[in-house]
């Protein structure tokens, strides 16, 4: 539902707000007296729900409504914040009294925080969504059947001695915000959420103290800005029965070869190498204060010219997308490296300021308590040319990563330790036997340089990405793509597997 009109009194009531525009004016020019050169509204409404089956059970039904408002002020390049969950016009002024009384000392600004009026346009809410059948009115008793439905496929699908856990987690969100800034903006934005996750843990061996009880776990996630509609080409079954089989390669698998050898990513591994390795060290926030190899490298070559690496907010349905940032900046298609050469940084308004940048839509915030800060969307390498079976062809010997799970990344360096979570062994151009506990060694833009083959296809992959305390929904995607060397992290030696 929308306001039924464009004023800020409209748009205020939609919020449950009763708050006139003159009173929010005033505030604005409280703040300027106190020596704000930019301040910022940011008003939050979001309403959940979240069921968590375990073991066939119901453990948890979360149901909730969470609403506040955020205030930034910014002065001298420098930051101050506060929250509010009561909405009444006493507790908003208590509020920016509040961050005025810490703006004393604060050098008076060279241009005053004007105040808030009217904007001659609105920027539109999201439209490109097109929720056909909204979740969030669903009864409750049909998301647990759905939570059920992958439960009992995973189970079906791994046999009952096999079976150490099955958890299934239905989520549906609506968040509404509102922006105002003394830029006179006024930007609103709706988002519908739906995700499922299905986790599995299985158990082999412990017949005898020769061979003792080894336990796998295997995850899988997908959802995005979309409604019922999802689950028409991605069911509950095909969830729980995915996680069931990537635990049962598990349970199978290898130890993992150790050495420097050809690794070859597949595009079910969803980016998760990209965001992490390159796409942090290409937020303004770090690349200009001296936190990224990347810093200062704007129209230099630092990938292989097979390389173009995208971050785009404008993905219908993705789980990064949305019409405008948590500043109200409308968001981008940013292409951040084109055939290798880097061509810019993802930008929020604060860096823009401090580094006389152009916003690019990437400033996000979890939620009304947090300030925004720089933040990837969707980040994918872009597909190439390369038939993604031959690619596998012509690799004689190394491994085939198709999932990988959590890792470590320091962006200054550019240095990296990814675990992979499924991977097999290449021989002679073929898929070879499942290994378990490897990791991926090395240094990202020293990686994405020698990048040889670049697959057409594009696999995406779904997650909460961490900084500074906050998390944020994005989606990773990449192609098929070779590792002529990398170092992988195992237990054997890899001339166990191959011989020269």
């Amino acid at each position: 539902m929308k306001p039924s009109d464009n004023s800020l009194t409209g748009h205020l009531e939609h919020f449950g707000v009763a708050v006139t525009e003159q009173e929010i004016s005033s505030v604005f020019q409280r703040l300027s007296q106190a020596g704000a050169e930019w301040t910022e509204f940011f008003f939050e409404h979001t309403e959940s729900t979240r069921v968590m089956i375990e073991d066939q059970k119901i453990d948890r039904i979360l149901e909730g409504t969470d609403r506040g408002l955020g205030i930034r002020v910014i002065s001298d390049r420098r930051t101050w914040t506060g929250y509010t969950t009561d909405l009444s016009f006493a507790a908003i002024e208590k509020l920016a009294d509040s961050i005025s009384g810490a703006l004393s000392g604060v050098p008076a600004p060279a241009q005053a925080s004007r105040p808030w009026r009217t904007p001659d346009s609105v920027s539109k809410e999201m439209t490109d969504y097109k929720i056909q059948r909204p979740a969030r009115e669903l009864p409750v008793v049909q998301k647990i059947e759905y939570a059920m439905r992958a439960d009992r496929a995973a189970r079906k699908e791994l046999s009952a001695a096999s079976t150490r856990q099955v958890t299934a987690v239905w989520l549906d969100s609506i968040r509404k915000t509102l922006v105002l800034n003394s830029d006179h903006l006024m930007a609103s934005h709706t988002k519908t959420y739906l995700q499922m996750m299905v986790q599995v843990v299985g158990v082999a061996g412990g017949e005898s103290a020769d061979a003792p009880a080894r336990v796998e776990s295997a995850l899988e996630s997908d959802g995005g800005y979309v409604g019922l509609e999802f689950f028409d080409k991605r069911s509950p079954e095909t969830l729980g029965k995915e996680a069931a089989q990537r635990v049962q390669v598990l349970l199978r698998s290898k130890p993992a070869p150790a050495g420097s050898m050809p690794v070859v990513l597949s595009a079910d591994a969803g980016g998760t190498m990209i965001h992490e390795a390159v796409g942090h060290g290409l937020e303004a926030d770090l690349a200009c204060n001296g936190l990224s190899v990347y810093e200062g490298k704007i129209g230099q070559t630092v990938a292989s010219p097979l390389i173009t690496v995208v971050d785009d907010g404008t993905m219908v349905e993705k789980r990064g997308s949305y019409a405008v940032d948590d500043e109200g900046t409308p968001s981008h298609k940013n292409v951040l490296i084109e055939k290798g050469v880097l061509k810019g940084y993802m930008v929020d308004r604060l860096s823009a300021m401090k580094f006389d940048l152009s916003a690019t839509g990437n400033g996000r915030r979890e939620s009304f308590r947090h300030k925004p800060i720089v933040r990837m969307t969707n980040t994918y390498v872009a597909p190439g040319k390369d038939n993604p079976e031959q690619i596998l062809k012509d690799t004689k010997w190394g491994i085939f990563v198709k999932s990988m799970g959590g890792g470590q990344v320091n962006t200054v360096t550019g240095d990296f330790v990814f675990a992979v979570t499924e991977g097999y062994l290449i021989r002679d151009g073929v898929l070879g036997e499942a290994i378990r506990g490897a990791t991926l060694v090395g240094n990202g833009p020293k990686v994405i340089s020698i990048v040889d083959r670049v697959g057409s296809d594009l696999g995406f992959s779904t997650g909460t990405c961490g900084k500074d305390g906050q998390g944020a929904p994005v989606t990773d995607a990449q192609p098929t793509m070779r590792i002529p060397e990398l170092i992988v992290g195992g237990e054997v030696p890899a001339s166990e597997y191959w011989t020269a």
